[in-house]
């Protein structure tokens, strides 16, 4: 279970000592637990070593980059993910959500926004307590597939189940709560990430990509999450909440 607020323990990955200096400090004076890695291997001895709850993960590192590192922790895990990318760099931004990362920041960012961007990902990733918000039950099942909102992961017909990062589970569940309604994406963004959408801001495209990738027979043909030209997505299938 990820833990939120003072209890959680956030690994800062970034070669700039001066930037994890700053995160550092900063979280530590609200609350958090951080260790500073450099490189991939000082990540994967941190993560071998203590329980971490969240990864800031910066895209330019010595070695294995940073999209290379959210790949190999998103195959192994679904420990939530804010990627650092540098200003502008729109590419690894949406290479980084395709690869699953939570969140992204550009540099030079302001600490206060990463910091309510970490609380944000940290609540999204908290697992729900038993009889928790979901009205009816903790499963919701659709076209097959069945949503557990305890565990936080879906399994088709067959008991396969299907990983799903921390943005994923948000936005799929955002979905199942809003069957055969058109949602434009700055509704899917407020209520799935809890901010407003910029203008170009394209990550709620990337994750309905990837959902349809995990959940649909053909994602060229889609047949759960329908694309309405001009005014955003519309969950298609009968949705039950047990």
């Amino acid at each position: 279970m990820t833990r939120v607020g003072s209890e959680a323990h956030i690994l800062v990955v970034d070669d700039d000592a001066q930037v994890r200096q700053l995160i550092g400090r900063f979280l530590r004076e609200n609350g958090y637990r951080m260790t500073g890695a450099c490189d991939g291997r000082e990540m994967r001895e941190s993560l071998a070593s203590a329980k971490i709850d969240l990864v800031i993960l910066d895209v330019m590192l010595p070695g294995a980059s940073g999209l290379d590192l959210c790949r190999e922790l998103r195959a192994s895990s679904s420990l939530p993910i804010i990627m650092l990318t540098a200003k502008g760099e729109d590419t690894d931004r949406i290479v980084g959500l395709e690869l699953g990362a939570d969140d992204y920041m550009p540099k030079p960012f302001n600490p206060r926004e990463l910091l309510a961007r970490v609380r944000a990902v940290l609540r999204r990733a908290a697992i729900p307590p038993e009889g928790g918000p979901v009205a009816g039950g903790r499963l919701i099942t659709f076209a097959g597939w069945t949503l557990d909102t305890l565990r936080r992961e879906v399994a088709s017909a067959e008991g396969v189940v299907v990983d799903l990062s921390g943005g994923e589970y948000d936005l799929l569940l955002v979905l199942l709560e809003h069957p055969n309604r058109v949602l434009s994406r700055d509704q899917l963004l407020e209520l799935a990430r809890h901010r407003i959408c910029t203008p170009f801001d394209r990550s709620i495209d990337v994750q309905i990509s990837r959902l349809r990738r995990k959940l649909e027979a053909d994602e060229n043909a889609p047949t759960l999450i329908k694309t309405i030209r001009g005014a955003g997505y519309l969950f298609l299938p009968t949705v039950q909440r047990l």
